[in-house]
């Protein structure tokens, strides 16, 4: 997992090939989809590690929850895991979890792997619905140093609203960089 800028300054970072398990869905970040969506992917982290660990097998510290928006209601859920896990782990775990009662929403859990770069990000403190005043501060970094925000962007959250204070939220906010494309000179 790559290493977390916890500074409000926008830093670049490298981020390597991560390997996630992911849930993906449509509706108001924090919404009811939203909400169900994290209601699958916790037990499905969780699940998948406590039953390496009593079987001997390789295991893994749960990481803060992640998550990439291509619209404002667009949105995936990551959480990283080992590139040990494989498929038929998760779809094990899935059928598992259905047994003990979760909802069907745990079979749309899958895993992915994201290869993000070369990123610029910034911690951001303070609410959720306040993310884009960060996103304002990276794209102005951006500019001024000749590069391009490419691609969605990408939130981790460091914080547990249920038990923090809405100003004290803190969640990295990152997005992948290019160099700036230089302006077309027309004759």
């Amino acid at each position: 997992m790559a290493k977390l800028n916890c500074s409000k300054k926008p830093t670049i970072v490298e981020i390597p090939a991560t390997h996630y398990l992911s849930i993906a869905g449509h509706g108001q970040p924090g919404g009811p989809e939203f909400q169900d969506a994290i209601g699958a992917l916790y037990p499905m982290v969780y699940t998948i590690k406590m039953t390496r660990k009593f079987s001997g097998r390789e295991t893994f510290p749960v990481a803060p929850l992640e998550s990439v928006y291509t619209a404002i209601t667009d949105w995936q859920l990551l959480m990283p895991v080992p590139a040990a896990i494989g498929k038929q782990e998760v779809r094990q775990t899935a059928a598992q979890l259905i047994g003990k009662g979760k909802t069907e929403t745990v079979q749309r859990v899958e895993l992915v792997t994201r290869r993000e770069g070369r990123c610029l990000q910034a911690l951001h403190v303070g609410p959720y619905d306040q993310v884009a005043e960060t996103i304002a501060v990276l794209k102005q970094h951006a500019d001024a140093n000749g590069l391009e925000l490419v691609g969605p962007h990408h939130e981790i959250y460091l914080s547990d609203p249920r038990r923090t204070a809405p100003e004290k939220l803190k969640t990295v906010v990152r997005y992948p960089v290019k160099k700036a494309s230089a302006p077309v000179q027309l004759a």
